[in-house]
């Protein structure tokens, strides 16, 4: 990148010279900006989406058990957020939630509504997501992991939903082994001879094969913007992962062989397998990054780094051991703090200043018209969520009213958080749904106190709050909050 100084002994040298170079001068001269000098182009959009990926798993939110070098170095070079949320406590609905900037009380994919013979339910039409915003701007489009949003063929195909390339886990359901018979590049079934999806080993780590198809998309296309959404399956169990990384852990926590009664594949060092799993998926960040360097595009790229739900309670995790929620009560499929507060780690040099600690609340539905609004793309009107551009760059927090979450695991749940108070209504399911409760979040972050009844104008806002949501037109579960 060229430096102020250097720009100015180069625009000066070409005073010296023809009109022609004059002019270029000219069109030099605006590329000098805060923060030094960055290039005028659209910028790259890496968008690395981890699954199942506590709050408290990352050596940069203060995981101590488990390493995460690469990620902690992009959180020194780029603005860590400390209260950012996933759309929702579950896959497919937080996964719609970033894509079409809609929150829970408005998105159509509200629960994960399984299809056969595989998929889920698909997207519907007519809804706009960042990959066509950004397909529409002459961007080269991937996504790549776990898709979850429709089967191949449909409507929320990913190939119809503005993806250009599409290669891993069509279905959410595949994707609970690393050791699959097939994965899909585009529409296409690719066999992997050698795996056997019962086993915790196999011939191919669907991981590794996702991280290299992620590579050759970016070498493919780095004479061209591009936008990467890489939706990798890790952590989510089952505890799968190579004998090489399982091995950095070895003999090193005090281990009680996973026998498989919770869901998915045994394993014999649980806890070994989780934290080895975690650091390949930080290994695989810190290789993709290095070739954003070799390629010279990594001052052109805005690099985001979150999670799509909270840690899960299944498959031997062992969420407590590794403190995986960093004290913050609930887990996946919950809407405590626990199930939704996500890492999200953002690098745009030119924009971003390293280092820094950004306390605003914010939710996985902003990142669609953030990423949009920075790479020039149109934003639709109507969306919940907002641009957070100013925020990446050190400026005031957009305003907003509240954000708003619902899911039918578990018997049902709303939650609102407005300013520092959180409110949290469980039991929808039932004829009658259960009382609202109210937590001082600056106060009581791991909402232990209920204050509901020292303070009923919280209560009684969250339930306005509670009432602006629609129904959805294809959601398995709807119903109408009690007023």
């Amino acid at each position: 990148m060229l430096t102020l100084s250097v720009m100015q002994r180069f625009s000066r040298a070409l005073l010296r010279s023809t009109p022609l170079l004059l002019l270029l001068a000219a069109l030099l001269a605006p590329a000098c900006r805060s923060f030094g000098a960055r290039s005028s182009k659209q910028p790259n959009v890496v968008l690395i989406l981890a699954d199942d990926l506590g709050w408290g798993e990352l050596g940069c939110y203060g995981q101590t058990k488990i390493q995460t070098p690469a990620l902690d170095a992009l959180a020194r070079q780029g603005v860590r957020f400390t209260q950012a949320y996933s759309g929702a406590p579950v896959c497919a609905p937080s996964r719609c939630s970033l894509l079409t900037g809609m929150h829970t009380g408005h998105s159509a994919i509200r629960d994960n509504k399984e299809l056969e013979p595989e998929g889920q339910e698909p997207l519907p039409a007519g809804i706009p997501t960042l990959a066509e915003l950004l397909h529409a701007r002459g961007y080269a489009t991937a996504a790549i992991g776990k898709w979850g949003l429709g089967p191949p063929g449909s409507v929320g195909d990913p190939l119809r939903r503005g993806f250009d390339h599409f290669f891993g886990y069509n279905c959410q359901r595949a994707a609970h082994t690393y050791y699959p018979e097939w994965l899909y590049r585009d529409r296409t079934r690719v066999a992997l001879p050698g795996n056997d999806p019962q086993k915790s080993s196999g011939a191919s780590y669907s991981p590794d094969l996702m991280r290299e198809e992620a590579l050759e998309f970016v070498r493919k296309n780095a004479d061209r913007p591009f936008f990467l959404y890489y939706a990798t399956t890790v952590p989510h169990v089952a505890l799968q992962v190579p004998e090489d990384s399982l091995r950095e852990y070895a003999g090193k926590f005090p281990e009680k062989p996973y026998d498989g009664k919770r869901g998915y594949t045994a394993h014999a060092t649980p806890r070994a397998a989780y934290a080895a799993m975690i650091t390949r998926l930080d290994h695989d960040v810190g290789v993709l990054l290095a070739e954003l360097d070799k390629l010279g595009l990594a001052e052109d790229t805005l690099f985001v780094f979150t999670s799509d739900n909270g840690p899960t309670y299944a498959g031997g995790v062992d969420a407590k051991f590794f403190d995986s929620t960093a004290g913050l009560r609930g887990l996946k499929g919950e809407l405590y703090e626990g199930g939704i507060r996500e890492p999200l780690i953002v690098r745009w040099p030119g924009h971003t200043q390293a280092g820094r600690v950004e306390n605003t609340p914010c939710a996985g539905w902003d990142l669609m018209p953030t990423l949009a609004a920075a790479c020039g793309a149109h934003v639709p009107e109507g969306l919940d969520g907002v641009n957070l551009v100013p925020l990446f760059e050190g400026g005031a927090p957009p305003p907003r009213d509240f954000l708003y979450w619902e899911t039918a695991d578990m018997g049902g749940w709303q939650a609102v958080r407005m300013g520092d108070w959180k409110a949290v209504r469980r039991n929808l399911k039932k004829n009658i749904p259960g009382p609202i409760e109210v937590y001082d979040l600056a106060q009581d972050p791991d909402e232990m106190r209920d204050v509901s009844m020292q303070h009923p104008d919280i209560a009684k806002r969250a339930r306005a709050a509670f009432a602006t949501r629609t129904t959805s037109p294809i959601a398995e579960w709807n119903f109408t909050p009690a007023k």
